[in-house]
């Protein structure tokens, strides 16, 4: 068996050993672990079963995991993204008003037009048509939105009929343990302690257990019944012209995080081939793009790759036996159901901040000296969180990049694609909404 797995693996080659990889998927998933949690409390807003959702949510993140490592050969686990899953919630189904299913086949959808992608090999022209800027804006606005959710969830930043927003009570317990929650999963994880975003989310739970601000439901049981999500997906309500946008928003940001993540992981952990390339790209690609789809037959938004994958490879983990370790650990939290019906909003909140900080940092890469590249990157930015959109955020992103970049004679900054979209966008808003 271990001459099999070092055969399948390539362990010897890549200087590492069974112990190792279990070492280093463990690392992986007690990083991670908080989307069991966190992904059940978003989307369950939408009407769809809490229960059902966290099965989902396990199952579709062991496929992804079980695939890539097994098929693709990378250190690399996937689950339902952050920043996916809210806009899923709060942007096409509490926003735009479309039912949980058709944002199901919305999801679909965009995981089928990813893999044809990568099968054809056309994902390198699109990102490398998409200029950097709006690459960092959407990724910084997509943590605002994260945080724009964390506060509202938590109390902290509430409605207000003359200035829109306004601070909350931050006497009521549910702000004091968000806020707590965020400030110790930030100081653990600048301490480095593994794991620290779950223990902050348990923490919390189990201080408002303890405080009676919180009902314990119980440690193990059997799995929920998935039935209420499973395969209940509506693709023909995803035809509506008016869900194109919705389909490229999930796609876009499917597509740039899956790169920036497999990309950034692999040089850290020395997996890039002398040409500095990723080797099998299309695999990790298809991986990814597949485990979207499944996901949507079982009841999830988008899965995608976590960068959170680089614990373990600082940890050690080489091969595609980390990524299959971690996918037996989902499948193992199966039987954690009733932990996980047992955290609240106000123990989320906190992760879903501290996860905003990690996502807004890619704005110190923007180049703020040049107006015409840092102008939308701040208005992608800020669009989405103010138009609780991440699809508004990206239309309105590309459309300030092409106007300002033509109005200012910079038409060698341009190239088609950037064009094409920029001018669907402005018709979109013109005559869809």
């Amino acid at each position: 068996m271990k001459n099999l797995i070092d055969s399948h693996f390539k362990l010897t080659e890549h200087n590492t050993s069974v112990k190792t990889e279990v070492i280093a998927g463990i690392t992986t998933f007690l990083t991670m672990a908080y989307i069991i949690f966190v992904n059940p409390s978003i989307l369950s807003q939408t009407g769809m079963d809490a229960g059902a959702v966290f099965v989902a949510t396990c199952l579709a993140a062991a496929f992804g995991c079980l695939v890539m490592g097994l098929w693709a050969n990378y250190p690399i686990a996937q689950a339902p993204g952050m920043g996916l899953n809210a806009f899923f919630t709060y942007g096409v189904v509490m926003g735009m008003g479309y039912s949980w299913e058709a944002a199901l086949g919305a999801v679909f959808f965009s995981g089928f037009i990813f893999f044809l992608l990568s099968v054809f090999k056309v994902r390198e022209w699109i990102i490398h048509s998409i200029p950097l800027s709006l690459r960092l804006g959407i990724a910084a606005g997509i943590g605002l939105f994260l945080a724009m959710i964390a506060l509202q969830n938590a109390g902290i930043v509430v409605a207000n009929d003359a200035t829109f927003v306004a601070l909350g009570d931050l006497s009521q317990p549910a702000a004091i343990y968000a806020l707590l929650g965020f400030f110790a999963i930030t100081a653990m994880a600048y301490l480095r302690v593994t794991g620290a975003v779950m223990i902050g989310i348990l923490a919390i739970t189990l201080l408002g257990m303890l405080l009676g601000h919180n009902e314990y439901g119980g440690l193990l049981s059997m799995p929920p019944s998935i039935a209420p999500t499973f395969l209940a997906l509506d693709l023909a309500g995803a035809f509506d012209v008016a869900m194109l946008s919705v389909i490229f928003a999930f796609l876009f940001v499917d597509l740039f995080d899956t790169s920036g993540t497999l990309v950034g992981v692999a040089q850290r952990g020395g997996l890039l081939d002398k040409d500095g390339k990723l080797p099998r790209l299309n695999r990790a690609m298809m991986s990814d793009s597949g485990a979207s789809m499944v996901g949507s037959l079982l009841g999830t938004s988008t899965t995608t790759s976590y960068i959170e994958s680089a614990a373990g490879i600082a940890s050690g983990g080489r091969t595609g036996l980390t990524a299959v370790v971690v996918a037996v650990l989902f499948l193992v939290s199966l039987f954690f159901a009733p932990l996980a019906g047992s955290i609240p909003a106000y123990a989320t909140a906190g992760a879903l901040l501290y996860v905003a900080v990690l996502m807004a940092g890619s704005l110190a890469h923007a180049n703020w000296e040049d107006p015409t590249d840092a102008a939308p990157v701040l208005i992608a930015a800020l669009a989405m969180p103010l138009t609780f959109s991440i699809a508004e955020g990206i239309a309105l992103g590309f459309i300030s990049y092409a106007a300002i970049k033509t109005l200012s004679g910079r038409f060698r900054d341009l190239n088609s694609a950037v064009v094409v979209l920029a001018i669907l966008f402005v018709l979109k808003f013109l005559f869809l909404d």
